[in-house]
């Protein structure tokens, strides 16, 4: 008997979030024997009337029931890690320890087959500790989600955004080729990921420094350095709106919590030196990128304040944790 818990965290979107449930529920049922599943939703300090709405609809559609879905208000908003923590920590609703943990965002929505097809990967392959889909956009656009670690000359690489020096730093470039099978990443997004509970016994929960990006990529490292892989599974497929919650399509400047997170990555697997080296080198990548703009007079679309925030932090500056998942 193998228990799968799926974790969906709702921040400001419960009609996304009470959809996302019915379609997890869908795939709960086409399970194949042996398999019990149910879902914890994480009403994540949304201070918008959502957990109310959640828990009404889930009320009078007949799934909040405390065994097939159960309904957390987390009672704040610490982040995505800290979100989904508080749900795994819940354990399988109406009892029960988990063995599989899927998280599922909201704005995330499993085409059939596809929750079984990240079970019966894991069930195969021993080695994967970690699972994740190919998202496809509600346009049906590939998204990016098989990664390289981030590094210094992945930094440099992509803040150059020159072909010469992507070609000669070709196994830096943090954004995978489109897979076209399933294959082994350094790590993937965490729009649909299914991990195993013994990797989370080994390595621990998300690191709930990070407020919102790069804690998937701090997770698998971690798992990594365990000797666990993550595994990109082509066959899993998951429709995914994407930003949906966070605003990222309308930023008009990144956000603080990007920063603090990224700083927090490359400090904590590289040192206070490797973080500064890698900001470094992104400086020295933007700057052959603003010269090639300026020879070819276009603009270089650099955000405003961008180096200075990220400098600020490499060399020690602190900021407060604001905005929201």
């Amino acid at each position: 008997m193998t228990n799968l818990q799926i974790v969906i965290l709702n921040f400001r979107t419960p009609d996304m979030t009470v959809k996302c449930v019915e379609t997890a529920l869908d795939e709960i049922a086409a399970l194949k024997a042996g398999i019990t599943a149910a879902i914890t939703v994480v009403e994540n300090g949304s201070e918008d009337g959502s957990y109310d709405l959640i828990r009404a609809e889930g009320a009078a559609r007949g799934w909040l029931d405390g065994r097939r879905v159960a309904l957390i208000d987390s009672g704040w908003n610490g982040g995505f890690g800290s979100g989904v923590n508080v749900g795994i920590r819940a354990g399988m609703p109406g009892g029960g320890r988990a063995d599989l943990v899927y998280l599922l965002n909201s704005d995330a929505f499993p085409r059939p087959g596809a929750v079984a097809c990240l079970i019966d990967h894991l069930a195969t392959h021993p080695e994967a500790g970690i699972a994740c889909s190919r998202l496809r956009g509600a346009d049906d656009v590939p998204h990016e989600t098989a990664f390289r670690f981030p590094s210094a000359g992945g930094e440099f690489e992509n803040a150059a955004q020159t072909g010469p020096i992507s070609r000669l730093l070709r196994n830096k470039i943090v954004a995978l080729p489109q897979p076209d099978a399933n294959l082994p990443v350094d790590w993937s997004a965490g729009a649909s990921m299914m991990i195993r509970a013994e990797v989370l016994d080994q390595v621990g929960l998300f690191d709930e420094t990070f407020f919102l990006y790069f804690e998937e990529t701090d997770l698998c490292r971690r798992a990594a350095k365990a000797g666990w892989q993550t595994h990109y599974v082509w066959d899993s497929v998951v429709t995914h709106i994407g930003s949906v919650s966070t605003g990222m399509k309308e930023w008009a400047k990144v956000p603080d919590y990007w920063y603090d997170s990224r700083q927090h990555y490359f400090q904590k697997h590289h040192g206070r030196t490797g973080a500064l080296m890698a900001t470094l080198a992104s400086l020295a990548g933007n700057g052959l990128w603003r010269l090639r703009c300026l020879i070819q007079r276009r603009e270089h679309r650099t955000p405003p304040g961008h180096y200075r925030q990220m400098l600020g932090r490499a060399l020690g500056k602190r900021h407060d944790r604001k905005g929201s998942t």
